[in-house]
């Protein structure tokens, strides 16, 4: 899996977040330079010395590497102040570097100190809690959809978790029912929340502390308990998914027939999508014909001749030898097979 390349826009946010974790640093430097270069230069009138302010400031600017540009009156007011300013110069600047080498090895160690400047540059995200097998599906999708996200797991043991840092998402190894994990995921600004920790409990309380840190935030809460999931959905207003009732008809099916690939419910229909080898039987018809007489729906078409079409168009042929592949209702499907 490569790393996939930071835009322009997200060096120049993740800038402006590092800027702004040294604010103290530059009001520091603010009122030790130009601050520090008024007080010199009025102490300097006082003593008789009068210098231009410009030449006071940057008096007082080589005063925080400790050497002097103008010569020391006699006047001890200013030599308290040569004297006490170099000190503070030292400190400031020392805490400015100790702070950003702090950061920068911070990234290396994947530190929570690094995971919340990362995750304040991105921007209609959305926040995956749990790395387990479902959160580790969730995030392959969203990396195939191109959607930006942050990952948040408990287990900083977890072996799928070198796939996430090597794709480049933040990672965040932190208990997700902290309110304070999703306030460093940056959910003020995420489009979304997935909880998909394999804790019914966890994903509730995430859930809960998502509706209350951004209201109007979309949450999929993936849940075990069959029983809590229309209530939770009405309830709480989020989009609440049981694993084993997504699974039950896809084992289900695929236990009848090896061609099915995949099924789900709409509208209380069971719905299935299968790969056949076309036969002399539907050798010949187009997708329309298949659309419009059989109800069912050609999403891919691998043909023999080499090539392969996705969404073909309703004209298309297709000829003995092609693999196609079908959606429709399982009624459906079984006549379509039952007349090959």
């Amino acid at each position: 899996m490569t790393r996939p390349p930071r835009t322009l826009h997200a060096q120049v946010l993740y800038l402006g977040v590092l800027l702004r974790r040294f604010w103290r640093t530059w009001v520091a430097l603010v009122l030790l330079v130009p601050g520090g270069g008024t007080l010199l230069w009025w102490l300097l009138a006082q003593a008789g010395k009068p210098v231009p302010w410009g030449r006071a400031a940057m008096a007082s600017y080589f005063l925080l590497f400790a050497q002097t540009i103008i010569e020391i009156p006699d006047s001890l007011p200013v030599q308290v102040f040569y004297f006490v300013l170099p000190p503070l110069g030292f400190v400031v600047i020392v805490e400015g570097l100790v702070r950003f080498a702090y950061l920068f090895f911070a990234r290396q160690r994947d530190d929570k100190e690094w995971f919340a400047v990362l995750a304040q540059t991105m921007t209609d995200h959305v926040i995956v809690c749990g790395a387990g097998r479902v959160g580790f599906r969730v995030f392959e999708q969203l990396q195939k959809l191109k959607t930006p996200m942050v990952v948040i797991e408990q287990r900083e043991q977890s072996p799928l978790l070198a796939a996430i840092r090597e794709a480049n998402v933040p990672l965040l190894t932190a208990d997700v029912r902290s309110p304070q994990a999703l306030k460093m995921a940056n959910i003020a600004k995420a489009r979304a929340v997935v909880c998909a920790t394999d804790d019914d409990l966890a994903n509730l309380n995430v859930a809960l502390d998502a509706k209350r840190l951004k209201p109007g935030i979309r949450v999929v809460l993936r849940l075990f308990d069959d029983d809590l999931v229309a209530k939770t959905r009405a309830a709480f207003d989020v989009a609440a998914l049981s694993t084993a009732a997504l699974a039950a008809p896809a084992f289900a099916v695929a236990a009848l027939d090896p061609d099915i690939k995949n099924s789900f419910e709409v509208g209380g229909r069971l719905m299935v999508v299968a790969e056949l080898r076309v036969e002399r039987g539907l050798a010949g018809r187009t997708v329309a014909d298949l659309r419009d007489d059989a109800g069912v729906l050609t999403i891919h078409i691998d043909q023999a001749a080499g090539g392969e079409l996705f969404d073909p168009r309703g004209g298309v042929r297709i000829e003995a030898g092609d693999r196609v592949t079908l959606q429709s209702t399982l009624d459906a499907y079984r006549a379509l097979r039952a007349g090959l």
